[in-house]
């Protein structure tokens, strides 16, 4: 078969970072193609059902600002949701809500059905065409099909030669009953890319119908459940409530007993797997001291009995998984429906892409998810996001797009890849941002939207329903500064102040309020009348007011440092000053600026100041 397709950009895996940068790529106005192995499996939460949690809610909010569907299709999809850390600061709260996992996967088919642009085609990439420049000139499929385009982008998630595990058993697997992508690896490594091995895994999936739910703890959902999306009016799916348990020590001592026969244990395993989401032979190992570990058991829809048991993944043996299941309290004589497993598989050391996600090596060529190193839907789908918008615009010869690490927690996540590279799965923590205090998920639309309109990415109805709500806020802030009360004026209300003759606004006593806002309301009705979403922004204001100015002169600092351009051809050697090791380090990286530079591993204060020496020398 010798049929050839041609598009602007081309598009390779369904998952969560392929359906995010194919619907951003059309959203730009590309011409748009998304290769799939199977058009049903588009969209497929391969792990747990849910999106979201600390950090990764931040990410989710990120992509719905830059009018991406991840938080459209929870919202669609979603049967708990919850605000962790929500008795803590606004800055560390995470959005996070339980999926009906074949509703999700619908959701998502539908959004990319109704997408201008954009077309899907089922086969299976084998190799990367090339013109005589070195460019991407499009993807040949297994069948032979050519699929000619400017821009190509890898979203190859978990298959890359992926190898599943279940105790002595093993096969080649992309995810269960799919292929593993065996061709594809061979051709990144012919065109010498540096490729690396990685872990993940999954747990048992159960049948809710034989668990004892009277003998567990209770986690409902938020009342009224919050969206992620600002364009979501409210929750219509059902709510449902999740149960809680924990393994026992003889849960423990089944696991410790097998552990011989544990693949990551008995070497059959090389891959690094992540430490943040460790399996439960894993915890037992590396937690000795602990005598259980919670359970959270989710249920993955609304019309199946599956329960997702998160915080046991395992790919020990299937007879071993039935015993130490029978140990945890509620699950005695729970049915396991799909035994867990860990999956093997290859990925690309990011340190070869720049801050657009595009491939040094090869112009055109744009990798995005699990195949830089990382784990988790969310993290997938924003690198999925930025792909799109910058393979978008270099078929159609415009320069990149690129977030840094001052403005969204998706500049924080490319930026820690493509300048430091990871040797485990990448998860994002609210704790690898500088700046968080600026980067809340609460705001993500007002610090990206508008540069998602700039870049061709956000739509109308997401442009008008922002000018909107931004409108809003910024009349409230303005008005906030205005309100102002006496000392006096201020005790009378309840207010707990020095009688210094310094006048309080809006701002001074939001800040002390705790979200109570009766006080307020007595010596300012008018508050009443605004929009709950913009008085919350005037709480949030006030309450982190003296650390705000402090962090935006750090943002001023780091800012200067970015605009800071390094040659691209920068010779390391020529430095004087610097070790051979900051050599080596620095020439292995080629910093695009000397903030990037600042931020790799072991480099010093003083080979900074001989590199921003030389820099100034040679452009005097």
């Amino acid at each position: 078969m010798t049929h050839t397709f041609v598009h602007d950009v081309i598009v390779i895996g369904g998952g969560h970072a392929g359906t995010e940068a194919a619907a951003a790529a059309a959203r730009c106005g590309a011409a748009t193609l998304l290769v799939t192995l199977r058009r049903s499996t588009i969209g497929a939460m391969s792990c747990n059902p849910a999106i979201g949690g600390l950090g990764k809610g931040h990410l989710v909010r990120e992509i719905d600002a830059l009018d991406g569907i991840m938080g459209l299709a929870i919202d669609r999809s979603g049967i708990q949701f919850r605000l962790l850390n929500a008795s803590k600061g606004p800055a560390v709260r995470g959005p996070r809500a339980q999926a009906d996992r074949s509703l999700y996967a619908q959701t998502v088919q539908e959004l990319l059905e109704n997408q201008q642009e954009l077309d899907i085609l089922e086969g299976e990439a084998s190799d990367l065409a090339i013109n005589h420049a070195g460019e991407i000139a499009g993807v040949r499929l297994a069948d032979g099909r050519l699929c000619r385009g400017r821009a190509v982008i890898l979203t190859t998630g978990t298959f890359l030669r992926g190898m599943i595990h279940i105790g002595d058993e093993r096969w080649p697997a992309g995810r269960i009953d799919d292929d593993a992508a065996v061709a594809l690896a061979a051709t990144l490594e012919r065109h010498r890319f540096s490729l690396g091995r990685l872990k993940t895994g999954t747990p048992p999936r159960i049948d809710g119908r034989t668990i004892d739910h009277a003998a567990l703890e209770v986690q409902p959902g938020d009342d009224p459940p919050q969206p992620f999306s600002w364009l979501t009016g409210a929750i219509t799916v059902p709510q449902v409530p999740c149960h809680v348990t924990a393994t026992t020590k003889a849960t423990h001592d089944v696991i410790r007993a097998n552990l011989d026969r544990a693949p990551v244990y008995s070497g059959r395993i090389d891959g690094t797997g992540p430490r943040y989401c460790p399996s439960i032979e894993d915890k037992v190992v590396r937690f000795g001291d602990r005598e259980s570990h919670r359970i959270f058991l989710e249920p993955e829809g609304l019309r199946t009995a599956t329960v997702y048991p998160n915080g046991i993944s395992t790919s020990l043996p299937r007879d071993v998984q039935e015993k130490f299941i029978a140990t945890i309290p509620g699950l005695a004589k729970a049915h396991i429906l799909r035994h867990g497993y860990a999956i093997e598989y290859d990925y690309v050391d990011p340190r070869q892409l720049d801050h657009t996600l595009q491939a040094r090596r090869i112009p055109g060529l744009f990798l995005a998810g699990q195949i830089n190193g990382t784990t988790g839907y969310e993290e997938a789908a924003g690198q999925g996001l930025v792909a799109g918008i910058n393979a978008a615009r270099c078929a159609g010869g415009l320069p990149g797009v690129r977030f840094d690490r001052a403005e969204a927690y998706l500049g924080v996540m490319i930026d820690d890849l493509v300048t430091r590279g990871t040797c485990e799965p990448y998860r994002m923590f609210t704790s690898r941002a500088e700046y968080r205090l600026i980067l809340r998920a609460d705001n993500a639309d007002l610090r990206l939207t508008a540069k998602g309109r700039e870049a061709g990415c956000v739509g109308e109805t997401r442009w008008r329903a922002f000018s909107r709500r931004r409108q809003e806020v910024e009349t409230a802030m303005t008005r906030a500064c205005a309100l102002q009360v006496s000392p006096d004026e201020a005790r009378a209300a309840g207010f707990d102040v020095n009688r210094d003759g310094r006048r309080r606004n809006l701002f001074d006593l939001a800040a002390s309020a705790s979200g109570d806002d009766r006080r307020l309301l007595a010596l300012w009705p008018e508050i009443a009348s605004w929009p709950e979403h913009a008085m919350e922004q005037v709480r949030i204001a006030g309450r982190y007011r003296g650390y705000l100015g402090r962090m935006e002169a750090d943002i001023a600092a780091f800012r200067r440092d970015e605009a800071l351009d390094l040659p691209p051809g920068l010779d390391y050697a020529r430095i004087g000053g610097l070790s051979a090791e900051m050599r080596e380090t620095m020439s292995a990286a080629r910093p695009a600026t000397l903030g990037q530079a600042a931020r790799l591993p072991g480099v010093t204060p003083a080979a900074l100041q001989a590199l921003l020496r030389h820099v100034r020398r040679d452009a005097a």
